[in-house]
């Protein structure tokens, strides 16, 4: 999407005028940007604000600031790490850390095949059920160490098939 198409402006414009009368559209028109593309790269926040008239700076301060919007492609399967502090405490920064080494990537990053990426979140309301991972909203209670080779060789199995 570094190159925008015609017809990905003319979505990004659609999807803009969807919101026109909205007091403050900026939240539903990025969070359909997010779904439709699976991220917001400058470009399309540079479409937004000539749509809106809101400026590129506060576009992208709320992009980078919300952790649900992202400026770059996400994995077929994300990887979401809690490392909230029950989860912290339960040893989640082991199991972060052993996603990051299984799949050669950091958190943030997405694997070159763009099958996985691995974000690092804060709490996510699972304490109860700690240390817990969320592979596209599917949640992992109590993962350990030992249990990351198995489900990233479960996903990598399924491939092009849907979790």
């Amino acid at each position: 999407m570094a190159h925008i198409s015609e017809a990905g402006v003319k979505k990004i414009n659609e999807i803009c005028d969807r919101y026109a009368n909205e007091k403050t559209p900026l939240m539903m028109i990025l969070s359909d940007i997010q779904k439709e593309y699976g991220y917001i790269p400058l470009d399309v926040q540079k479409i937004v604000s000539e749509n809106t008239g809101i400026s590129v700076a506060e576009i992208y301060g709320v992009v980078t600031f919300y952790s649900f919007f992202s400026l770059q492609p996400k994995g077929k399967y994300v990887i979401g790490c809690c490392l909230g502090t029950a989860c912290y405490v339960k040893g989640a920064q082991q199991v972060i850390d052993k996603f990051s080494e299984i799949l050669g990537i950091a958190p943030g990053e997405t694997t070159a095949d763009g099958m996985f990426t691995i974000d690092a979140l804060r709490c996510i309301g699972a304490c109860g059920i700690a240390p817990a991972v969320t592979i596209n909203g599917k949640v992992y209670p109590k993962m350990t160490v030992d249990k990351v080779a198995e489900v990233v060789a479960d996903y990598r199995a399924m491939g092009g098939a849907e979790a």
